[in-house]
């Protein structure tokens, strides 16, 4: 399974856009984004905007790529989070954290971003299947998401939902398992000038609001 930047809660693909038609209003499967990324198929579809798989037309490399759909694009707020996704994730020099390859922005002003496209599957699917993992499967998927934490905050950047679906499980051939922390979308970054964000993270980041996933979420 294919799922290395699926949107949070994405629900399986359906329609058109599963059985290769309309991706988005501008994008198809067939199609080709900015010249060099041709679009492959669906990785998932979310309230926010759909993630795709591609290849690079040049350098013949899969990649995936996430855009945000009209609605979201409609949202100052969304664009921000969007951005700070890309960046966060930038920032990390950690082999544990999904790599950005590019972000753009479509003709239609759709903003997108390339990122390695991963084989495997999150912890959620790992846990749904066997409730139950061995010692040292367990700390390993731990020890290896602990060093790309710290690669975060060493970087001044806050995940803010860590929990298994963005844990992605890939496949390896040097290794039993590779561990990618995913989805930095409601990430907080602590150095403002080192950001370059156009936004002070008091105003993506309302008083009182909660953000995370409650389930997960650190008890304070």
């Amino acid at each position: 399974m294919l799922d290395s930047a699926s949107p949070p809660d994405v629900p399986p693909p359906s329609g058109d856009s599963a059985e290769g038609g309309l991706v988005s209003s501008s994008i198809q499967v067939g199609g080709v984004i900015h010249s060099k990324y041709k679009v492959e198929r669906v990785i998932g579809e979310g309230g926010m905007g759909v993630v795709v798989a591609a290849r690079h037309l040049t350098l013949d490399r899969p990649v995936a790529i996430k855009l945000l759909n009209t609605k979201a694009r409609g949202s100052q707020e969304a664009l921000e989070r969007f951005t700070r996704e890309a960046r966060a994730a930038a920032r990390i020099q950690s082999e544990h954290v999904g790599r950005v390859l590019d972000v753009d922005a479509l003709p239609s002003g759709a903003p997108f971003i390339v990122m390695e496209l991963l084989e495997g599957h999150d912890l959620s699917d790992e846990l749904r299947k066997s409730t139950k993992l061995s010692v040292e499967r367990a700390v390993t998927i731990i020890l290896q998401a602990c060093e790309a934490i710290a690669e975060a905050h060493a970087a001044g950047i806050v995940h803010r939902d860590l929990k298994p679906a963005n844990l992605f499980l890939s496949k390896t051939t040097t290794q039993p398992v590779s561990v990618k922390v995913l989805d930095f979308g409601i990430s907080k970054i602590t150095r403002r000038e080192d950001s370059g964000a156009t936004t002070d993270d008091k105003a993506l980041t309302n008083a009182g609001s909660m953000l995370g996933s409650p389930l997960y979420m650190s008890p304070e």
